[in-house]
């Protein structure tokens, strides 16, 4: 394969460039620095909160794109690319129907914070992982003052199986995604990493054919669909792969850097 031609890369987190126990890799950085002395743009594109992956990447915080909350919030050096909300008047009834989904557990990702009102002791410890910025409230329903990215449904009995079923009606005017194997998202209908991608694209005047990304779960299908380069995980779900044109080892086997080492060399 010619990578000689690549000006844009994005990848998933969990699952893809973090290993099975969420880390990145100590020779993450320096393949960084070689993609960066040619020229090439590294873009972060998870379902994890804005203020999470600001302090993951720490070092390059103010070098890198991130597309987070599953691309309905892309920032670049401080600044607002893009804010796919959900409409204010759409959030109550879907709070309400996903607190009535068994087995769950309800964050309202806010631009400002994350909004929770479980004490749950295994969704809390989901909650930390994936959310640096939280607030815990009594009710999610009297939360108001604040823009909502999405609401991830935590189903501890099996996002697809489970909650995935009772949003059917909603696909019409949302975007729902199994984001993980225990995550269920509700989004606007435009916000997914596919849409960020595109825009971002758009803003650096890249193309598909100059852009690479690399997934693992269905909420990585759109972003794939949008660069020539996509790379499904060896541990990726096989719709994933079906969509990608090719295919890299797994996380806990450095699949997203020994691509990145080939692009740095070509």
């Amino acid at each position: 394969m010619d990578f000689s031609n690549i000006k844009l890369i994005a990848s998933d987190m969990d699952g893809t460039l973090l290993n099975s126990q969420h880390q990145l890799s100590d020779t993450f950085y320096p393949v960084y620095r070689a993609l960066k002395e040619k020229g090439i743009l590294f873009a972060a594109a998870s379902g994890r909160q804005y203020h999470n992956l600001l302090n993951l990447f720490q070092p390059i915080k103010d070098e890198i794109i991130f597309m987070a909350e599953n691309g309905s919030y892309v920032m670049y050096q401080g600044q607002e690319i893009l804010v796919q909300a959900l409409e204010p008047e759409q959030v109550p009834a879907l709070l309400q129907k996903a607190k009535s989904v068994p087995d769950t557990h309800i964050v309202l990702c806010g631009k400002k914070t994350a909004y929770v009102d479980s004490s749950h002791p295994a969704f809390l410890e989901q909650v930390e992982l994936y959310y640096d910025e939280v607030q815990v409230v009594e009710d999610l329903l009297q939360v108001t003052d604040d823009q909502f990215l999405k609401i991830a449904i935590c189903d501890l009995a099996g996002a697809e199986e489970n909650s995935n079923t009772y949003f059917q009606e909603e696909r019409e005017y949302l975007q729902v995604t199994v984001s993980g194997k225990i995550w269920l998202d509700l989004c606007h209908r435009l916000a997914n990493k596919g849409h960020a991608m595109e825009i971002i694209q758009k803003q650096f005047g890249v193309t598909g054919k100059e852009s690479m990304a690399f997934g693992d779960f269905l909420n990585d299908r759109q972003l794939l669909q949008k660069v020539h380069y996509s790379f499904a995980m060896a541990n990726a779900h096989p719709e994933i792969k079906e969509v990608a044109r090719f295919q890299t080892q797994s996380n806990d086997e450095n699949g997203v850097l020994a691509i990145l080492q080939q692009v740095v060399t070509a």
